[in-house]
């Protein structure tokens, strides 16, 4: 026999079926997940694309200033001479007006120096006239954006680091891949299930590392992704809700030429919209678990759930509270309904676009609930018994990652 078959047969026959495994389930994503997920549907039909046209300019002069009745409202006005910055025109100079033939509450003077988007027409003559569209911001967003990536490097270092990493991925799975396929008319509830799963699970690996509590968090999170979709196809089937309660859906049936389940769509931004208080949610009852285990590692099974479901109790008071806050604050005008309602409340709570935040709010929450038992039992498994799991426990890594401790069998 010579060496290398001797080499090879010193190997633990687990390490070669774990070693077969993996390269099958790549190969398996080569031919499949690849075509799949990296090169989405071409999608045909989109019958307008919102801000085509429009083109940046920049103030240099303010013509006239003064005010306006419109409506019965009176309202300051500007007249600017802007310079082209992009486009066929680029470098010429036009006059724009703001605030003298539209109502727009929002009135702030311009001055030299701002850049506005605006939108370029021909008159019959021949001549081109401008039109105000929107404000540039991107200067200041990407100041608020500086801000804070440094905050979070200044604060939380490589974790930090790592953290705005997972954040990057978790947008480019949004963009590159559910909304593709959402928009190719595939269901948007299995869409959002899978693309949430792979987003969470990846950022979740790439902010914590490889090691039991994150496996703990990610099978927890998987779970409640599942028992939250669930309770989302129920609920939004029994109060009849179409997904057209919103203008931002009327909005979108009327831009796209495609056929889209607006239902489906409304279920897939219920399962994405929890996603975030998820994260936090079982990546803290996962440490306490391993924290309260490192603490007494006399603790038995029950002793360790009750004492970790205690921590969670807390926990989920006070997350699904922020959820109740983070939905009623962007649906604030919604709200403010009840007000003008007089009384007939029964209507209102029953409009869609009430109902739609009733159900997203409270099954959002149901599922941050289910989430600290779901993720305690899992991590209580994991942390007393794992040692039990035999050839598969070195793959598994630590119990938490690096800088913190962890309590060995």
């Amino acid at each position: 026999m010579t060496k290398p078959e001797k080499q090879i047969n010193k190997l633990p026959r687990s390490f070669i079926y774990l070693t077969v495994l993996i390269l099958s389930l790549a190969a398996a994503f080569a031919v499949w997940g690849v075509p799949y997920f990296f090169q989405p549907p071409q999608v045909e039909g989109i019958s307008g694309t919102y801000g085509t046209g429009t083109l940046r300019a920049r103030v240099v002069e303010i013509l006239e200033e003064g005010q306006a009745e419109l409506e019965g409202f009176t309202q300051n006005f500007q007249v600017m001479r802007v310079e082209l910055l992009e486009g066929e025109y680029k470098g010429i100079l036009m006059e724009v007006e703001y605030g003298r033939r539209q109502v727009r509450p929002d009135f702030k003077p311009f001055a030299p120096g701002d850049e506005i988007f605006i939108t370029l027409g021909k008159r019959p003559d021949g001549v081109l006239s401008a039109f105000y569209v929107e404000y540039v911001r991107s200067q200041s967003l990407f100041v608020l954006l500086g801000v804070f990536v440094a905050a979070i490097l200044l604060i939380s270092g490589w974790k930090g680091l790592r953290a705005l990493l997972a954040m990057a991925f978790s947008l480019l799975i949004i963009i590159g891949y559910i909304i593709p396929h959402i928009l190719a008319g595939e269901d948007p509830v299995t869409i959002s299930l899978i693309g949430s799963a792979i987003l969470l699970g990846v950022s979740l690996y790439v902010t914590y590392g490889w090691n039991l509590k994150t496996h703990a968090s990610v099978l927890s999170m998987i779970l409640v992704l599942i028992l939250t979709g669930t309770l989302a196809v129920l609920f939004v089937s029994l109060t009849r809700l179409s997904g057209y309660g919103s203008e931002d859906a009327l909005f979108l049936a009327q831009m796209s030429g495609v056929a889209i389940n607006l239902r489906g769509l409304l279920l897939g931004g219920l399962i994405i919209g929890a996603l975030g208080v998820l994260d936090d949610l079982v990546t803290t009852q996962s440490s306490a678990v391993f924290e309260l285990h490192h603490a007494n590692p006399a603790f038995k099974f029950w002793e360790l759930f009750r004492t970790s479901m205690r921590i969670g109790q807390d926990h989920v008071a006070a997350t699904v509270n922020t959820l109740i806050l983070a939905y009623a604050g962007a649906s604030l005008p919604t709200l403010l309904l009840f007000t003008l309602g007089k009384g007939n409340y029964g209507f209102l709570l029953n409009t869609e676009m009430v109902a739609e935040e009733i159900v997203r709010t409270l099954v959002g929450s149901l599922g941050l609930v289910a989430a600290v038992p779901i993720t305690t039992v899992i991590a209580v498994f994991l942390a007393l018994f794992s040692h039990r799991l035999g050839w598969l426990r070195p793959f598994l890594g630590p119990e938490t990652g690096s800088g913190e401790h962890g309590h060995h069998h």
